[in-house]
């Protein structure tokens, strides 16, 4: 393995965190009226943030007067509930242990809100990561390549030495945009079709088949 680091992406990737997802969302549709969605739906609105989650979810997105009180109510619930239900994939440890054996180093790349992502690495991941960067006014959100530049920038490698992993279409785009190579994982929330269509360098259905692709680059 000639690579330095991995990146990953959180929800999907590393964490099944599609149950707790969906609570907040319907918690949140349902203190202002408004229908709950289905965990199938919940499913295809996750990817691009909050924001777009609740948009998603809201009739009338934006435009709607409920967007910024169910966004609110979200984040609120979320930041109560966020692991009442979600865990680690099977095989993820122990693919970050091995990886980390052997020298290399970790981080988390999400579109989650920055404070979840921290507190979700810590929580399930101690100190394996060196590095936990999420959604933040300050930079771009994925596609755009900032949140991976200034986790590569943490863990001092440059693109040529290291890979991004994540599951959805919004993660290829993000990694090519950082001039990385992206190894996508069809356990998480995105087809495989998907993945393929979004141009993914390289797509694992287990934790074990990636670490075999990995040990290819």
């Amino acid at each position: 393995m000639h690579i330095k680091a991995v990146i990953w992406d959180l929800d999907g990737t590393l964490l099944n965190s599609l149950d707790d997802l969906a609570a907040s969302t319907n918690a949140a549709l349902k203190s202002c009226g408004l229908p709950e969605r289905t965990i199938d739906e919940v499913r295809n609105f996750v990817g691009n943030g909050i924001g777009k989650l609740i948009e998603r979810a809201v009739p009338g997105g934006r435009e709607s007067a409920l967007f910024q009180p169910v966004y609110d109510a979200f984040v609120a619930h979320y930041a109560v509930h966020s692991r009442d239900k979600t865990r680690p994939y099977d095989g993820v440890i122990e693919i970050l242990d091995t990886l980390a054996e052997q020298g290399v180093k970790l981080a988390i790349v999400s579109n989650k809100i920055d404070f979840a992502v921290k507190e979700l690495s810590r929580a399930y991941f101690g100190d394996r990561m060196q590095s936990a960067v999420g959604d933040d006014p300050s930079r771009r959100r994925k596609p755009a390549p900032d949140s991976v530049l200034r986790a590569m920038e943490e863990l001092g490698v440059s693109k040529e030495e290291a890979v991004y992993v994540g599951d959805s279409d919004v993660d290829v785009e993000t990694a090519h945009n950082a001039g990385l190579i992206c190894c996508a994982v069809s356990w998480g929330f995105r087809s495989v079709e998907c993945l393929q269509n979004a141009g993914a360098d390289s797509i694992a259905a287990t934790p074990e088949e990636l670490l075999v692709q990995l040990s290819k680059l």
